[in-house]
């Protein structure tokens, strides 16, 4: 029997590991998350997981590659703050072309805008379930994340709306006075959210 975790030997029978169930478990205990496994040189057929778990590490050569939680979401937040940047620079463009009257324009910086803000809000759903988070407790400004969440979809629904109907006021209204401050507070939950997270282990 081999186990090799992260280019490391892992010796698995002084922790009590004899199944590749106990194997990941262990591991998770760790705050790692398993991105890639080799069993015998091959990867295990992952839609019979069951099987996988109580297969014996016994007589196999294994090569586990892991990665930290806390630096995949540092990552994809990294991410999502740049994409909200992004996201302004387009509605500030959408507005301002919105002012001249140049609809097409502007309709093209805001379909960028509702395809940023969909991939943002999704990301840090995806956050929130890898880190067992509970995002009402992330606070910016006394208002929990979850709360400015809720407000920026009802802005979407606004947003949306104002287009359908071809209201270019209210659009821009929305735009400027709701969804601009909002974007801003959103930012800054992002901020306390990665600044909550522990270095990762690159960084120590």
């Amino acid at each position: 029997m081999s186990v090799t975790v992260d280019d490391r030997p892992l010796q698995t029978e002084p922790l009590g590991l004899n199944t590749v169930g106990e194997l990941l478990a262990h591991l998770q205990r760790d705050n790692r998350l398993v991105v890639h496994m080799l069993i015998d040189g091959s990867e295990p057929d992952l839609a019979h997981l069951r099987t996988l778990q109580r297969r014996p590490l016994a007589g196999h050569t294994l090569f586990v590659e892991t990665s930290d939680r806390a630096d995949m979401a540092q990552e994809a937040l990294g991410a999502v703050e740049i994409q909200l940047g992004e996201g302004q620079r387009l509605t500030n463009a959408a507005v301002e072309f919105l002012r001249t009257n140049n609809v097409p324009r502007a309709l093209e910086k805001l379909s960028g805008c509702f395809g940023i803000w969909h991939n943002a809000q999704d990301s840090v759903q995806k956050v929130a379930q890898l880190l067992r988070l509970d995002l009402s407790g992330v606070v910016t400004g006394g208002r929990p994340l979850t709360d400015l969440l809720n407000e920026f979809a009802s802005q979407l629904r606004t947003l949306k709306g104002a287009l359908e109907s071809r209201d270019y006021v209210s659009l821009i209204d929305t735009l400027e006075y709701e969804t601009r401050p909002t974007m801003e507070q959103y930012l800054a939950a992002i901020s306390t959210l990665r600044a909550g997270l522990r270095p990762t282990r690159r960084a120590a």
